[in-house]
């Protein structure tokens, strides 16, 4: 029996910082883990501001860094990527309250998750926007979205597994 590929969908409020990096990084866990006929990925913002854009320069620059390569162009979340994706994953409790408005029936409310669900560390409750912030910021937010990630695909794993 051929398994179905599970898809990801990251959001942040103008997906030029976080969800685009988170999208990186898991880019990167999958493919060193050889799981990318498995999971498609993308990311999306709330609000359609900065459409076309590529991620924030100091995000990409911290980004590349680590290895992690942002090529993503910014779009906004739209109504059928609740029946796109199987998981659509919000930075904080803002882009979660403005997920829950946009999705247009239960079956989606149940698709949304919290980034920092899949932390181990329970410190952050959200994964802060860096974009007024300093280079501690960028660096925070890749730190949080690194752990979170590993936690996302673990927990993806061991749904697949069984």
């Amino acid at each position: 029996m051929k398994q179905e590929k599970i898809r990801l969908l990251f959001v942040c409020l103008g997906n030029i910082c976080r969800s685009p990096s988170a999208e990186a990084i898991i880019k990167k866990l999958v493919q060193d883990a050889g799981l990318e006929s498995r999971i498609d990925i993308d990311s999306a913002g709330i609000l359609g501001y900065h459409e076309g854009e590529l991620p924030d320069s100091r995000m990409w620059m911290h980004g590349s860094r680590r290895g992690y390569v942002l090529d993503s162009r910014s779009r906004p979340v739209k109504t059928s990527d609740f029946y796109t994706f199987d998981m659509i994953i919000g930075m904080d409790d803002r882009n979660m309250d403005d997920l829950r408005r946009k999705a247009p029936d239960m079956e989606s409310v149940a698709k949304l998750h919290k980034m920092t669900d899949f932390l181990e560390n329970k410190l952050y409750d959200h994964v802060p926007d860096p974009y007024y912030g300093g280079a501690s910021g960028f660096k925070l937010v890749l730190d949080l979205l690194e752990e979170a990630c590993q936690g996302l695909l673990d927990t993806i794993s061991s749904i697949s597994d069984n």
